[in-house]
């Protein structure tokens, strides 16, 4: 249970200085201080929930008493699921969660100040640049777009220059084909019609 002691951030970059302060503890809950955060979760106890905390700890601790809580809570109950699964789609699942509670606080936060239009638009994209804790756990972090993109450029250099050096060809090719006899259209036209009736039918199923 967070008592928030600590200051209450107020700006973007406040804001998102508080949700990477969270998304650290709860990633080394679920990464290097998995063991221990096994153990504490026992489905014995009453319903426990993971908090990370702005200065990248984390605890797993019952839920605040009071209602509404000053913050909004994370998933409840996290240990009674703990021994009815297996331990990584256990610790996948409380992962997902945590990314949930995550962009809760953190926009809860924004709406609490007024973050306005490009406020919200500025603080969603510093928190999209960071991998989420589900992609982190399971080991499928992505690479940012802008460096993929720039792999495959410089992959794939050589082969578009070929290519467009082959466009001419086909352009010429194309040129020269004559046009067919009257007859021979016309049974092309219906073949045409039968081709699409099949790839109507084939589409739909």
């Amino acid at each position: 249970m967070e008592a928030i002691p600590h200051p209450i951030p107020r700006t973007v970059e406040e804001v998102f200085s508080d949700f990477k302060g969270r998304r650290s503890g709860l990633i080394k809950a679920l990464t290097t201080d998995v063991e221990k955060f096994y153990q504490q979760c026992d489905p014995d106890k009453e319903n426990l929930c993971l908090y990370g905390l702005p200065n990248e700890t984390w605890e797993v601790n019952l839920p605040v008493e009071e209602v509404p809580p000053e913050l909004p809570e994370p998933a409840l109950g996290i240990n009674f699921a703990r021994d009815g699964m297996q331990e990584k789609d256990w610790l996948s699942l409380v992962a997902v969660h945590s990314d949930s509670w995550l962009l809760a606080v953190a926009f809860y936060f924004g709406a609490r100040f007024g973050f306005g239009k490009n406020e919200r638009k500025r603080l969603f994209q510093m928190i999209n640049e960071l991998p989420t804790i589900f992609e982190v756990v399971s080991g499928n972090v992505k690479q940012p777009k802008d460096q993929s993109a720039t792999h495959n450029n410089s992959g794939k250099s050589k082969s578009s220059g070929k290519m467009q050096s082959r466009q001419p060809e086909s352009q010429t090719k194309a040129v020269k084909v004559s046009a067919p006899p009257k007859e021979d259209y016309e049974s092309g036209e219906e073949e045409e019609e039968d081709d699409r009736t099949g790839c109507y039918f084939r589409s739909m199923w």
